[in-house]
């Protein structure tokens, strides 16, 4: 019996079929019903039931997913303390929302690659509600996310704040001065994707005084900056993304008689048995986002 076959066992179990844990371990279906049937054989016991294209647990398979799962968390927790870091191979696929890839995401891959030179970073750029769908069917590892993925079996940890500003082209004449919700509302709004808390806050806030203000929605925050450089729409975003285009005076600074709450994100990642080195990449996100001075909770 080898910790190989047990992995793939497991990720079967969680992903309820063969071809799906052939994907997850990067490996072919072939393979993977070749280490089911030497782990079956071993055992002297039938592990799954096949209904169609899914499998199930049996009995026997029940049982021993509770030691497989221990028996991999103990094998990860051993090569976290005992292995040199340059011992610890593999990928982590890791799914990150725009604003992070834009401000310190290149840090904390340079400091990934320093503590464990063998792991493989595979990226997935995405917006929140995407990444938390991919996080919980097991398509990444972690996730960098607004909001928490609120299923059994993910930790989530606060990661981040932005707080956000209004910007716009000095092309739309928009005095500094704060101007009232009317006021804004006059103006097409540029923001971020529709099922997120800007767009929920931003229409929340102009809808009462203005039904028809143009709200423009994008997944893309270099579209969201293109349309606002281009005089199309004021947008609200973070200070941190838009730092060059204000100091260039491309983009200008106003300020609106009601506050907007910051961008708060989130890292998340499965307690699966065995993800110690996910458990260390989250725990660097941490650090990093620290470092950079994005964990402390700023107020626009």
């Amino acid at each position: 019996m080898n910790f190989r076959s047990l992995e793939t066992f497991v990720w079967i179990a969680r992903l309820g079929s063969f071809r799906a844990a052939a994907q997850r371990l990067y490996t072919s279906q072939p393979s993977v019903s070749a280490r089911i049937s030497g782990l079956e054989d071993e055992l002297g016991v039938e592990l799954f039931e096949r209904t169609g294209r899914r499998v199930v647990l049996t009995a026997k398979g029940r049982e021993l997913l509770a030691y497989a799962e221990r028996l991999l968390h103990l094998q990860g927790e051993m090569l976290q303390v005992v292995a040199k870091a340059e011992c610890l191979q593999g990928s982590i696929r890791l799914g990150v929302a725009e604003t992070i890839a834009y401000t310190w995401l290149p840090r904390l891959i340079e400091r990934v690659s320093e503590a464990y030179p063998a792991i493989n970073l595979e990226l997935d750029i995405d917006i929140s509600v995407n990444l938390a769908d991919k996080l919980t069917n097991h398509d990444i590892d972690i996730a960098f996310l607004m909001g928490k993925v609120n299923q059994p079996g993910f930790t989530n940890e606060d990661l981040c704040r932005y707080s956000l500003v209004w910007v716009a082209s000095p092309k739309l004449a928009i005095p500094t001065g704060p101007i009232t919700l009317a006021e804004l509302a006059k103006w097409p709004i540029i923001t971020y994707p529709r099922r997120s808390e800007p767009y929920t806050v931003i229409r929340s806030l102009v809808d009462p005084m203005n039904h028809s203000t143009r709200i423009h929605s994008s997944s893309s925050l270099s579209t969201i900056i293109r349309m606002a450089l281009d005089g199309i729409g004021v947008s609200a975003l973070p200070r941190e993304i838009v730092s060059q285009e204000l100091e260039s005076g491309t983009l200008r600074q106003f300020s609106v008689e009601a506050a907007l709450p910051d961008l708060a994100f989130n890292v998340a990642y499965s307690t699966a048995p065995g993800a110690n080195v996910v458990r260390a990449v989250a725990e660097l996100s941490l650090q990093t986002a620290s470092r950079g001075g994005f964990r402390a909770s700023r107020h626009a």
